[in-house]
């Protein structure tokens, strides 16, 4: 008898919400891994590019696989994979740390197998709701992971100089348990096409080339009219994210200068909030409101939002407060986009379009870590003003309507309408 879809979606769910677990506890520990090298911040947004950048390759061959081979196995290596990049991370220095953001960069294409599998086992009416509920669970991550980083360091009394180990010692231990987690998920696509070997040294071919990327993006333009727009908007709106890579740095090396306690707490408290914010919004709110039009506005009010956070000097208060309305604006647009993203995809494609709109965003991903990286040397405040403008320019593409005639063969009436596009 096959498990009901919820059970299989709360197995997914619980997934994504370890491995985020398993990235926010080591974020407030990362600067030790730097610490002692001249311009700390660069390696940081060094690691962080490198991570970044073996996605560009790895998640559309990951995405292409699960089509090809399921969801499950794709979860069970990327699990395995993170527990063996975690492991990395003994001792602390600055090559282990290295070489845990190129090892667990390959495997990190799980995220554009999560929402493929979210979206097999959704129903149209529930699929924006189911998105953006993943988006919820990365907040609650953030909240989870500085806690218990947190709580192990404040009730073990734990010395600064050994705080990242034990931390690391957590991380792992949690990476085990996605492990165990993946192995239990049933599969959730129901049509597999094996992928034979010479199809798969061309998929890596192709997927290690910019341009052969473009161009199977405009293949599903193609197809699907309207999906090329949809991933231009995610590429900017990873432009801006990047000032999520860069809150480390700017904690522990700008002005505020917080340790690791002190972020741990930043943390808890901005992903509490985002957690309020997300299951409000996309459980009462999104599937009421043009999708489109919803994502134009957030990311008008969220420009400013943005460029505040280089103006909050040493104010900690004034910190806390721009957060709380980045979580009341920026936070809702991942969740608008995934699930606007969803729309445009079918079973026998899914894994593949999430897995180059994937691509194009570790792409993005490091050009925008190369862009902070850079002006953090001139000034550490600059790089707000580069978040600001992507930002910006997210507003501007979701704000081109969509001609109906390129929408309505592919689209539900009722769901083109409430999307805005008419």
């Amino acid at each position: 008898m096959p498990i009901p879809a919820d059970h299989r979606l709360t197995l997914v769910y619980a997934i994504i919400l370890v491995d985020v677990l398993v990235g926010t506890a080591i974020g407030p520990v990362m600067p030790d891994f730097v610490r002692g090298l001249a311009q700390p911040q660069v390696w940081l947004s060094v690691g962080t590019g490198l991570f970044l950048g073996v996605q560009l390759v790895a998640a559309p061959l990951l995405g292409r696989l699960s089509d090809g081979y399921g969801r499950r196995p794709i979860f069970i290596v990327s699990a395995i994979g993170t527990l063996l990049a975690t492991g990395l991370l003994l001792p602390v220095r600055a090559s282990a740390y290295l070489a845990n953001r190129v090892s667990d960069g390959l495997t990190n294409g799980l995220y554009a197998t999560a929402r493929s599998a979210i979206t097999d086992v959704s129903s149209p009416e529930r699929l924006f709701r189911n998105q953006g509920l993943e988006g919820a669970l990365v907040s609650l991550g953030f909240v989870l992971g500085p806690l218990a980083a947190g709580l192990l360091l404040t009730v073990l009394h734990v010395p600064v100089g050994q705080q990242a180990t034990y931390v690391v010692r957590l991380a792992v231990g949690l990476a085990a348990l996605n492990v165990l987690l993946s192995c239990l998920l049933p599969e959730t696509i129901r049509q597999r096409n094996a992928v034979r070997g010479a199809e798969l040294r061309a998929e890596l071919a192709r997927s290690s080339n910019p341009l052969t990327l473009w161009a199977r993006l405009r293949a599903k333009e193609a197809t699907n009219p309207g999906t090329q727009r949809l991933v231009l908007t995610q590429v900017a709106f990873t432009l801006s994210a990047g000032y999520y890579f860069y809150f480390i740095p700017f904690l522990s090396q700008g002005p505020l200068q917080l340790d690791a306690r002190e972020i741990s707490y930043l943390f808890i408290f901005f992903g509490g909030l985002s957690i309020v914010f997300n299951y409000g919004f996309f459980t009462y709110l999104a599937d009421r409101l043009p999708q489109r039009r919803s994502v134009v506005w957030l990311a008008v009010l969220g420009t400013p939002v943005l460029l505040s956070y280089g103006l909050v000097g040493t104010s900690k208060l004034a910190f806390y407060g721009v957060v709380a309305l980045d979580c009341a604006t920026l936070s809702l647009l991942p969740g608008l986009l995934e699930g606007r993203l969803a729309r445009h995809t079918t079973e026998a494609d899914r894994g593949e379009v999430f897995g180059l709109n994937q691509a194009f965003q570790s792409l993005a991903s490091v050009a925008t870590t190369m862009v902070f990286a850079s002006l953090s040397v001139l000034d550490l405040r600059l790089p707000w003003g580069w978040f600001a403008l992507c930002l910006a320019v997210v507003a501007g593409l979701a704000a081109r309507p969509e001609p109906a005639w390129r929408v309505a063969p592919f689209l539900p009436h009722r769901l083109a309408e409430k999307d805005g596009l008419f």
